[in-house]
């Protein structure tokens, strides 16, 4: 069982709710790429994490939709560094950004006209185009 995440002082990431997962990593590292296990994959079940409004739950998974596997899991990687302690916590750090985000409510889009200035010179910007174009075509003989 992993350690439980504090995201804010009301929200939380129960351990019980994390599964940790220490996989080979790509990339550089010469031969040590494959001896040692030093990404991490954290998979959260997204229903146990503890108050969390379901509204910030339903922004949450739209944002990680492509990072939900077949039961319904959120996967987070890391492999930034070498060290497994440190893809572990980066990897928690991502999950508790991810949620903080979450929590804020997006604000709402008020419609609005344009304004007189806007019009005007939408309107200029069109007679000097349709003059520049009369003007390309010459007197037809």
């Amino acid at each position: 069982m992993a350690d439980p995440i504090q995201v804010t002082d009301a929200v939380r990431i129960p351990g019980e709710a994390i599964r940790f997962k220490a996989v080979r990593a790509g990339g550089a590292g010469g031969q040590n790429v494959n001896k040692v296990s030093s990404k991490v994959e954290l998979r959260i079940d997204l229903a146990a994490i503890e108050g969390l409004p379901e509204d910030a739950l339903f922004r949450l998974r739209v944002a990680q939709r492509n990072r939900l596997d077949a039961e319904g899991l959120w996967i987070i990687t890391s492999d930034l560094t070498r060290d497994q302690l440190k893809n572990l916590a980066d990897a928690r750090e991502k999950a508790s950004l991810a949620i903080r985000a979450a929590l804020v409510r997006p604000i709402p889009r008020r419609a609005t006209k344009p304004t007189k200035g806007s019009k005007e010179r939408r309107l200029d910007a069109k007679k000097r185009t349709s003059a520049v174009k009369r003007q390309r075509s010459g007197p037809l003989e």
